[in-house]
């Protein structure tokens, strides 16, 4: 590459008046990123063959996710936990779990068998 090439720039520069090139922002996507939906899917192994119901790719800080695990809770009459950033239903609450979500105006996708 050319010194002038605009692809080349210096690895090190002894120079101290140098600083580095300001790149311009990317352009913002309208009406921001598209959210991904909630993932749903049910677990089996390492659980003594009990069923969980797991929920991940939820929004929101954890407050608003242990407000919503407990909503999920109640509407099923089942136990659960929050993990992270996802929620565990006991039992195999899928169908009464994407009803709840989807009234709510969640996007909800079923993942695994």
């Amino acid at each position: 590459m050319k010194r002038g090439d605009q692809r080349s720039r210096p690895v090190y520069s002894t120079d101290p008046a140098w600083t580095p090139p300001v790149e311009p922002a990317s352009p913002a996507k309208p009406g921001g990123a598209a959210p991904r939906g909630i993932r749903m899917r049910l677990e089996r192994k390492g659980r003594g063959g009990k069923a969980v119901t797991v929920l991940s790719g939820l929004p929101g800080p954890t407050a608003a996710l242990a407000d919503l695990a407990r909503d999920l809770k109640t509407a099923c009459g089942a136990g659960g936990t929050l993990k992270g950033s996802e929620i565990e239903i006991q039992g195999d609450q899928r169908d009464r779990l994407e009803a709840y979500l989807s009234e709510r105006g969640f996007s909800v996708k079923r993942s695994g068998g």
